[in-house]
């Protein structure tokens, strides 16, 4: 037998199937209509049916209503416009990570593996315990956060968005 090499590969045995062969006759079982089903725009050439498309019925997207503004949850999605997105950190992080009287900040928090997306705002919540005081400058802190940052002796500044 010769080397191995790109040149005599072969797929395994039984990875590779043969292309089904329609319209080759009736006892192929796929023979006549082949597969196609009787009449209809399936059995036509050139139909291209789109994935939402329900055979001429007044589709979903058109039975639904529509009610527009973003404050309704059931109106469309106005997501540019109505919210918020800012990435969370927990105290229980900022616990592990850091040392006692270091500063966090948004740089600090990328450098440690925490708040990764860059120009997305920063949010500390309340999630774990803290232990040693911490400057935290963020741009948004929650109330419970705060409350245990604080009884730490620690320090929460927020920046400016």
């Amino acid at each position: 037998m010769s080397e191995p090499g790109l040149h005599n590969l072969t797929p395994a045995p039984g990875s590779r199937r043969a292309r089904k062969r329609v319209g080759r006759g009736e006892g192929s079982g796929t023979g006549k209509t082949a597969g196609r089903g009787t009449k209809g725009a399936g059995a036509r050439s050139g139909n291209k049916r789109r994935a939402w498309y329900e055979g001429g019925q007044n589709p979903l997207h058109m039975r639904l209503r529509k009610l527009r503004g973003p404050h309704m949850k059931k109106s469309m999605p106005f997501e540019a416009f109505g919210r918020t997105v800012t990435q969370a950190v927990n105290v229980r992080d900022l616990e592990q990570r850091f040392e006692a009287g270091e500063e966090v900040t948004p740089s600090t928090l990328r450098a440690r593996g925490l708040a990764k997306r860059k120009g997305v705002p920063v949010k500390v919540l309340g999630v774990g315990e803290l232990s040693k005081p911490l400057t935290v400058r963020v741009h948004a802190v929650s109330a419970s956060a705060r409350k245990k940052i604080e009884a730490a002796q620690g320090t929460v500044e927020l920046i400016e968005r």
